[in-house]
């Protein structure tokens, strides 16, 4: 018998480590035969801590939200009894949140250790370099790549054969295989649980896109804030090494191939080819003109190939399925996968894997179960800083790169960040805005000096002083910054200032000249009273911070405007419904 405890990053952080000790103290103190391991994240983050116990004839079952307290009940009834405590099991309603998606990119991820490459092999895991070196030229697995249809999925949806392809074909010797994993969108962790929960699939891929383009060495630049993945992909490289993955001469066929990671300051710039390699180089991370492009004069000036790490972990699954498998998912211009991060005011946030072409419809209510509280969706952002907000009226859009970028927002890494009718969409915007602001790296003025000065307005206006033009101006700036600006950052900046105005103008308007915040969220523009329906309870004031609210017990009781914070802790206390806010 085995007990699995998901160690993700959102395992971890929500206690798998205590979990998993108590397993092992209850297995010690009770002489069980029971072994205790780990994996990564699953997917169904907000179900950690997660732990799958296997019988002995294989079959699983899986716990969900297993803290300490709740290990000696599991323990007692599955482990000692043998019979699986349903009431701490997942649900059949949870269970379809992975059943409805198609995993390529996640198919090992929260099924394998990590850390241990048998279990990557016995999984299929090194396969189809074997098959690579050992059986195909270089130009029959760009041919493959080309019929699977992989394009980019880091953002721009680049096809990812006619990189290789470009790098291939440039003259020299020298050339470098980089795997962007500078994950740098808020709220998008694909990235991330792909390098922690299977990282020899990023490894494989590598090793298949540099035998492709011709290279001999491989380069990770992953984000310093990501230490558990770095962790796990030198664990990763080290058993590859071992084994006779990575090196020298693999498999007999005369080609060598060795990866190093390379740990970034975490710089959103660095998402661009150019500014990468800079960092790579130990300059300051800055985009220059292009071309010429790096498939002819990237690191060190020498050929160079750039993919992000979903992209490079579907190509062991193509190669060994074949280019028309994966292609045979998804849309006619859109193939295979997508790997998306769910966010924000959704009731199951975490990973999906789901055929491009599903509806978004399909992805937020389907998979991600709806709306928290059942509240009314309001919108989501898709493609982080860069992208753009997706009304409500569009969530029939089938999630492709076509149709998303028809609505003015991208696929981009794969972020979703959902909004309900409580989001302030001048203030999403506003915050959005500010990230780009701070990571912009000062280079071109349009984007420095311009996205600080749609800032200032948005905050005006989020504040109660926006005035007359603030939105013709918003506009002006917005398309100058596009046209301006060298870079994806740049140009891709005023994305959410566009579309939450495309979509809409009306809460823009309606903080301007009605200076009221639609979705009560501007502090600046709202206001807290209690009405008759107050019973004297006493609570509210009880929580309000600063001492606003005065009244006897058991009397009508009132806040001060002029203490008042607007912190929104008496609304949540009040039990009667009395607290209004407008």
């Amino acid at each position: 018998m085995k007990v699995v405890i998901g160690q993700g990053s959102c395992g971890v952080a929500t206690g798998a480590k205590k979990t998993a000790a108590e397993f092992e103290k209850q297995i010690t103190e009770k002489k069980l035969s029971a072994q205790v391991d780990i994996t990564g994240c699953v997917g169904t983050c907000y179900l950690e801590p997660i732990v799958d116990i296997y019988d002995d004839d294989g079959k699983m079952t899986r716990y969900v939200k297993v803290h300490p307290e709740n290990v000696a009940d599991i323990v007692d009834s599955h482990l000692v009894k043998g019979e699986p405590l349903v009431d701490a099991a997942i649900s059949e309603e949870d269970k379809r949140f992975i059943e409805k998606q198609k995993r390529v990119v996640l198919r090992n991820c929260g099924v394998i250790n990590p850390e241990k490459i048998e279990e990557y092999i016995a999984a299929g895991g090194y396969k189809a370099i074997e098959k690579v070196v050992t059986s195909m030229t270089a130009d029959e697995v760009i041919e493959e790549i080309k019929i699977s249809g992989l394009r980019g999925r880091g953002g721009a949806g680049f096809p990812t054969w006619f990189k290789w392809d470009a790098a291939k074909k440039s003259p020299g010797t020298e050339k470098y295989l980089v795997c962007n994993a500078d994950e740098g969108d808020p709220g998008a962790f694909m990235d991330r649980s792909v390098l922690e929960g299977d990282p020899h699939s990023l490894l494989e891929g590598m090793i298949i896109a540099g035998y492709a383009m011709g290279a001999n060495e491989g380069v990770i630049y992953c984000r310093a804030e990501y230490p558990l993945a770095i962790h796990r992909l030198e664990i990763a490289m080290a058993q590859a090494r071992e084994q006779g993955f990575l090196g020298k001469d693999l498999f007999g066929s005369g080609f060598d191939f060795d990866i190093r990671i390379k740990a970034g300051a975490g710089a959103f710039v660095c998402g661009e080819e150019t500014a990468l390699i800079a960092s790579l180089e130990g300059e300051r991370g800055m985009p220059r003109l292009k071309p010429p492009f790096p498939a002819a004069k990237g690191y060190w000036q020498k050929p160079t190939n750039i993919n992000n790490v979903e992209t490079l972990a579907n190509v062991p699954w193509i190669l060994y399925n074949g280019g028309a498998a994966f292609g045979a998912m998804g849309t006619e211009k859109s193939k295979g996968t997508k790997v998306f991060a769910l966010a924000g005011k959704i009731k199951k946030g975490g990973l999906v894997e789901v055929p491009m072409g599903l509806p978004l419809r399909e992805v937020i209510y389907g998979i991600g179960g709806g709306i928290k509280n059942d509240k009314e969706f309001k919108a989501v952002q898709m493609g982080g800083p860069s992208g753009g907000c997706i009304p409500a009226d569009l969530i029939d859009t089938p999630v492709d790169y076509e149709n998303i970028t028809k609505t003015g927002a991208i696929v981009g890494s794969g972020g979703m960040i959902v909004m309900d009718e409580t989001t302030c969409m001048v203030d999403m915007a506003r915050y959005f805005l500010d990230f780009t602001r701070k990571e912009s790296c000062g280079k071109c003025n349009y984007c420095r000096i311009g996205t600080k000065r749609m800032l200032e307005i948005l905050e005006r206006i989020t504040e109660g002083k926006g005035r007359d033009g603030d939105i013709e101006l918003l506009e002006e700036l917005a398309i100058k910054i596009k046209d301006g600006s060298l870079c994806g950052l740049g140009q891709t900046a005023p994305n959410p200032v566009l579309t939450t105005l495309k979509y809409f103008r009306n809460e823009y308007e309606d903080h301007i000249y009605k200076k009221k915040c639609t979705a009560k969220s501007c502090k600046a523009l709202i206001r807290y009273d209690i009405t008759k329906a107050c019973k004297g309870c006493t609570l509210c004031s009880k929580k309000c911070p600063v001492g606003a609210i005065t009244g006897e017990v058991k009397g009508q009781h009132v806040i001060d405007q002029d203490k008042c914070v607007k912190c929104g802790r008496c609304l949540e206390s009040c039990k009667f419904g009395a607290i209004t806010v407008e």
